[in-house]
C-alpha cells in the first residue's frame, strides 16, 4: 500500500539544506515524489511511500537538517505517481 501527502514546512527552512537532505533521507526510505522551495520562505514536498516510511519522512521534515528551525509542517492529502524523489525549481 502507498500513501502520498503534501506537506507546507515553514519557519527558518531555506538556505540550510532542507532540500538536499530531504532528498537523501527520501531515498533512504524508498520515497517518491518531490520538494522544493516556495517565493514565501516556507518549502512544500509531496511525498509517496509505505506508510510507514511516510510518517518517518513527516517525522524527519519537523526537525528537518541541523540549522533548520522548523515552525509547523502542515500535511494534507496528496496525488500522483512519482518513480523518484527529486529537488524542483522554486515555485
Amino acid at each position: 500500500m502507498t500513501v502520498t501527502r503534501h506537506l507546507t514546512i515553514s519557519g527558518r527552512v531555506q538556505g540550510v539544506g532542507f532540500r538536499h537532505h530531504m532528498c537523501r533521507v527520501a531515498n533512504e526510505l524508498g520515497i517518491t515524489g518531490w520538494v522544493r522551495n516556495r517565493r514565501d520562505g516556507s518549502v512544500e514536498a509531496m511525498v509517496a511511500g509505505a506508510p510507514d516510511a511516510v510518517e518517518k519522512i513527516i517525522a524527519w521534515a519537523r526537525r528537518g537538517p541541523g540549522h533548520a528551525v522548523v515552525t509547523a509542517v502542515e500535511i494534507n492529502e496528496g496525488n500522483g505517481s512519482y518513480e523518484y524523489f527529486e529537488p524542483l525549481p522554486t515555485e
